[in-house]
């Protein structure tokens, strides 16, 4: 009988008993209140750390690799003679990565090594549905070791995002446990409140940088050129680009009213904070369906989730017998029948380490606060490398047209002849082709492309990064040619020549003349964006930077 007592009346760190043990590269938010607590996994959610690291193994190697555009090897060399040649604490408190403790002969073997990692545990918690702080360390260590060596390839917003949710998201589980359905870790109110901080932060930052920022966003026009212009559009942007006025000055206004005014639902009780919840997802998906935008809005759902409880979620679970629904609801009775037992040394310790957290969180949030308040706000910032914290924000200024850098490259022996022949490279996403239908990816990203986009209203001397590149393509890199669409030497040498064209591109009008030749994009030469080179020209540029030159493919002249 005393077992049977213990087992049924087991310390809990917690008046009820927490209905699920994945986070972030999980993420499950689960929610207390006064009545039962359920989990809430959508598939979709579960994919984001193995849609991260899934993107690093494919990518890595060719953007930060050995013979990379931008090669970590020489960032991490960087920044250890920066501190006088020491891998000490300065260089570690610089950039945390497990790579200052990896042999560096082979990076492409360490950059496959993390990803990998990454993809495995991720994919485990995805597959069994269980995760313990262990693993999500593992994950959230792992994707900041390349985080912090990835340079400008993982300078967006979206990766310090990923960082912050499963830095709270390691809180939400059981040390050890693996298991669905723990019985021994109630969500605490600070990691509940920690999501809800994010969320906040997350919303008024993008509007606050919009109204301090283009004056678009002001005058409500901003919407008439955002579809068009935006990184990567998608098909359903061709069309939503040629909406009415009237619809583009209302999705300005509904933007202003989600991201200023629908953040403080959070502190106006139950019914506001889960109206809160429903609007900010809603608004989310929106944005999924009309661009391309990697996995940020995906990953902007999971703290939304923190708005939710268990009257608000029930529905989504069946209620039949030994069903999750039906386990929790069991474990809930349990607690209530019972008198509450003197807590377990662990629990103690746990409530310990949550109420460190929260003072954490509090103290990283002061530079955080002071920058939204300011009226010289920055987005998308880390003040600090582990990136527990961070300032956030989006489309601050809206391009009001659309540039394209377009590589080209021609095997004739000279760039300058009236008759030579220019032939285009197709990147996998970004406009190139105007009979190429727009890209449908997210959550997918390719950073390529995406770099492109923001190089193409910059020059090329402040993306060095764009003639390194054009190199690899005069030597047909097979690292580089496989961050692109369509190689037009396939099959024969490579180009003697590489030259990158400006133009300006616009949308085709649906119906029209354009339109029903099958060209979605309409496209303009505004001029060189560098000029025509060749591999030889490229020898000393190349050693200033200390990349190694590429060996130039057989038949190359």
């Amino acid at each position: 009988m005393q077992r049977a007592y213990r087992q049924k009346h087991a310390p809990r760190c917690g008046l009820w008993p927490s209905p699920a043990s994945e986070p972030l590269f999980l993420l499950m938010s689960p929610i207390r209140t006064a009545g039962s607590l359920f989990l809430l996994t959508p598939p979709e959610l579960v994919c984001l750390p193995v849609v991260a690291f899934l993107v690093a193994f494919h990518q890595n190697k060719a953007l930060i690799g050995d013979r990379g555009l931008l090669p970590c090897k020489l960032y991490l060399r960087s920044v250890q003679n920066y501190f006088q040649g020491r891998i000490g604490w300065d260089a570690w408190s610089y950039a945390p990565t497990v790579m200052w403790l990896l042999d560096w002969s082979d990076m492409n073997f360490n950059l496959d090594l993390l990803a990998l990692l990454g993809l495995g545990l991720s994919s485990f918690v995805l597959v069994t549905g269980c995760a313990n702080m262990v693993l999500m360390a593992a994950l959230w260590a792992l994707y900041l070791s390349l985080v912090n060596v990835g340079q400008v390839w993982y300078s967006f917003g979206w990766e310090s995002q990923l960082l912050e949710t499963g830095f709270l998201g390691i809180f939400l589980c059981p040390l050890w446990t693996l298991s669905r359905l723990p019985k021994h870790t109630p969500t605490s109110q600070v990691i509940l409140w920690g999501f809800r901080w994010l969320i906040f932060r997350i919303m008024l930052g993008a509007g606050l940088i919009k109204i301090r920022g283009d004056k678009c966003w002001l005058d409500l026009t901003c919407m008439d050129f955002h579809y068009e212009t935006q990184p990567v559009p998608n098909p359903l942007a061709y069309f939503l680009h040629r909406s009415p006025w009237w619809f583009h000055r209302f999705e300005t206004l509904s933007n202003h009213f989600i991201e200023l005014l629908v953040p403080f639902f959070l502190f106006l009780g139950r019914r506001m904070c889960i109206l809160h919840g429903v609007l900010q997802i809603l608004f989310q998906v929106i944005l999924i369906i009309s661009g391309n935008l990697s996995f940020l809005n995906w990953l902007t759902i999971v703290p939304s989730l923190a708005c939710f409880d268990d009257a608000a979620l029930g529905f989504l679970f069946p209620s039949g017998a030994q069903g999750l629904k039906d386990r929790v609801l069991k474990l809930q009775n349990e607690e209530a029948q019972g008198i509450q037992p003197r807590l377990r040394y662990g629990c103690l310790v746990r409530r310990l380490v949550n109420l460190a957290l929260g003072v954490l969180v509090a103290w990283l949030s002061v530079p955080v606060v002071l920058n939204l308040l300011s009226s010289r706000q920055i987005m998308n910032t880390s003040f600090s490398p582990l990136r527990i914290v961070n300032t956030y924000g989006a489309f601050g200024s809206i391009t009001k047209e659309r540039t394209e850098v377009i590589l080209q490259g021609t095997a004739s022996p000279n760039a300058s002849a009236p008759d030579v022949v220019w032939e285009d490279y197709e990147f996998k996403c970004k406009p190139g082709d105007p009979w190429r239908r727009p890209c449908l990816i997210s959550p997918y990203h390719y950073r390529l492309d995406w770099l492109m986009w923001f190089a193409a209203f910059q020059t090329y001397e402040q993306n060095e990064w764009i003639i390194h590149l054009a190199g690899k393509l005069l030597a047909g890199d097979a690292e580089a040619l496989s961050l692109l669409a369509l190689n037009p030497f396939e099959g024969r040498a490579p180009p003697r020549w590489v030259r990158g064209e400006h133009y300006r591109y616009r949308f085709s009008l649906p119906g029209g003349q354009h339109s029903a030749q099958g060209k979605w994009w309409i496209r303009k030469r505004i001029g060189p964006y560098f000029p025509p080179l060749c591999l030889d020209g490229l020898k000393d540029y190349f050693s200033a930077r200390e990349w190694p030159l590429p060996e130039p493919h057989p038949g190359t002249a």
